[in-house]
């Protein structure tokens, strides 16, 4: 697999994230070629294929007999995630996987367990991660334009959305364990490894889900605060704040960035304040490059799995909390 010129991806399951999102955003990715898509019905198949190309599969497990397929991108829902990645790495085949990656740490162990036994690359969508943007601003706090960090907070909101049936109900957008992985990940990305969970709550129950809401305070080892919040019925929003000895930063539009946005870094410092541009970027379609690079070039998987792990752990360590 590694020495062939493009990775040859099939598509388990025919999600709204992939419609909308990954299968454009592939089209730009000249490293990857959708060669199959599988759902449960042959019909919902065929119209992504007749718009994405590759041959559409009935039943996910047909897509994973095929030859024509090096590696699987799942977009299934959460709970399907753990199986269909073990039947997948079973097969010999690579991962992506959206996030949430598992339901619970164990699930995550034993995926990663089983990519390590196979040699094969497990990754999840974190498709943030690879903008330009938030690199952009981990150079402006390393150059020290802020001062030294005090405090890291984060928000990302969902808001409801009208049903599909047109019985004029709200059904909720995401499930909350989606939505708080975006500032989880967030607090990893800037404040580093061993975050310590100092509290967490959950709201109780609504009509739209059995725990609508949440927030999180987290610490590094140095002794920087991580306040996150998020929910599945709340006003959009999108965004970090970091907050320094001299100033602070602010980004809106973070983790939901659309590929033509320009965003714009909220700077205050010395009593001024000033906006500072940055460059567009297409997320989804760098993070398909990175992982078929990773997988065609031979590279080391390690990172990827470590990730996946250190993630699971910390939302356990949250859910724990809260509880």
């Amino acid at each position: 697999m590694t020495g062939t010129r493009v990775l040859r991806l099939g598509v388990l399951g025919c999600a709204d994230i992939a419609l909308r999102r990954t299968l454009p955003s592939l089209e730009r990715q000249p490293l990857v070629e959708v060669t199959a898509v599988a759902s449960r019905r042959i019909e919902r198949a065929r119209e992504f294929t007749e718009r994405f190309g590759g041959a559409a599969v009935e039943g996910y497990e047909r897509l994973l007999e095929r030859d024509d397929v090096d590696a699987v991108y799942i977009p299934l829902p959460p709970e399907l995630h753990a199986e269909w990645t073990l039947r997948a790495l079973a097969a010999g085949k690579h991962v992506w996987c959206e996030k949430p990656f598992a339901t619970d740490l164990a699930e995550a162990e034993k995926a990663v367990a089983a990519a390590r036994e196979r040699g094969l690359l497990l990754m999840e969508n974190f498709m943030f991660l690879h903008h330009s943007q938030h690199a952009r601003v981990r150079e402006l706090v390393a150059d020290g334009l802020i001062g030294e960090v005090q405090l890291f907070a984060s928000e990302f909101g969902i808001p409801l959305q009208p049903a599909p049936d047109g019985s004029g109900g709200l059904r909720r957008a995401s499930t909350l364990p989606e939505v708080a992985a975006y500032p989880l990940r967030a607090a990893q990305l800037f404040l580093g490894p061993g975050l310590r969970v100092a509290g967490a709550q959950v709201r109780p129950a609504s009509a739209h889900g059995p725990s609508p809401a949440g927030s999180a305070l987290l610490e590094s080892p140095d002794g920087v605060a991580a306040q996150l919040s998020y929910g599945v019925e709340h006003a959009y929003r999108s965004g970090y704040e970091l907050w320094g000895s001299r100033g602070r930063m602010r980004l809106e539009r973070a983790f939901s960035t659309p590929d033509e946005y320009t965003p714009v870094l909220k700077v205050e410092r010395d009593g001024r304040a000033e906006e500072i541009a940055l460059a567009p970027d297409h997320h989804f379609t760098n993070t398909a490059g990175v992982f078929a690079r990773a997988v065609l070039q031979g590279q080391d998987f390690t990172p990827h799995a470590d990730a996946i792990l250190a993630h699971a752990r910390l939302v356990e360590e949250v859910q724990r909390a809260a509880a």
